[in-house]
């Protein structure tokens, strides 16, 4: 089937119907990431900047969904609210009481810890005891291909490398939802093909549920479940693309490029209407 013909979403889901089961996922389960009418309003008065508006948005146990749109749409605000960096100023924000974890574009690493007492730095704000966490730090290393590094410094590692450790992190807070914030957008392209492929196997092993926010259509088309379309300051849900898996994706595959270049012609519409 093209994907020109793949069904496009309701732009604007009610409140507490997922739009997408996941894989994995009951359609009875209730949704890993809800959102109802957020709205984010940033400063007061004449001043006074509206990030998002009245932005709905269900995510389903062990779905990837992937946010895209022009810059300062509000994506990595929505995050922020999302993992309780901060509270919206209208609206209702639920994960079913999973844990969540945020992963940023930088990975943020300690430089003067190793990769494996940075990773260490998640099991102990979990209170994981001492005993336990040489071992488990080793298996999140193992986990993102690292056996054998957690004693080198984030300067002796390459970029890739630096964010299989953030990415090691990430899991060690045992999250149900993982957030990440153009975790690859700073990698060359050879890297971040690889990472899409480790992060793909992770997910699957782990049956994660990840809001995953980028600038590269064609990136959220490699690793989505569904792809979600902000408008322009506000952001709000103007479209949705679920992307069918049949098997593994190649992000220069021509059913990539065509899915990629139908949003990307949704998004060039949307930023002509707002002058950028």
């Amino acid at each position: 089937m093209s994907l020109m013909q793949w069904q496009k979403t309701s732009p604007e889901p009610a409140p507490g119907a997922s739009a997408f089961p996941g894989p994995g996922a009951s359609a009875a389960e209730g949704p890993a990431v809800r959102l109802a009418d957020v709205s984010k309003v940033y400063g007061r008065g004449a001043a006074a900047v509206l990030a998002l508006d009245r932005v709905s948005l269900t995510v389903a146990p062990g779905e990837f969904a992937c946010l895209i749109g022009a810059s300062g749409c509000g994506k990595s605000t929505l995050l922020s609210l999302v993992a309780g960096l901060d509270q919206p100023t209208g609206g209702t924000i639920s994960t079913d009481g999973g844990r969540v974890s945020l992963m940023f574009q930088e990975p943020a690493l300690l430089p003067w810890l190793t990769a494996a007492r940075n990773v260490d730095l998640a099991l102990r704000a979990r209170g994981v005891p001492k005993a336990e966490r040489r071992q488990r730090r080793e298996d999140l290393l193992d986990t993102v291909h690292l056996g054998g590094f957690g004693g080198k410094r984030p300067h002796e590692l390459s970029g890739g490398m630096r964010q299989r450790v953030a990415l090691a992190r990430a899991l060690g807070q045992d999250a149900d939802v993982l957030l990440m914030d153009e975790p690859f957008g700073a990698l060359d392209a050879m890297t971040r093909d690889l990472l899409h492929d480790e992060l793909e196997r992770i997910c699957r092993e782990r049956t994660l549920t990840v809001l995953f926010v980028t600038h590269n259509v064609r990136e959220a088309v490699r690793l989505g479940d569904r792809v979600v379309v902000l408008s322009s300051r506000p952001g709000r849900v103007i479209e949705e693309y679920d992307v069918p898996r049949k098997g593994p994706r190649r992000i220069d595959s021509a059913e990539v490029a065509e899915l990629a270049a139908q949003i990307t012609d949704r998004l060039r519409e949307e930023m002509s209407r707002h002058g950028h």
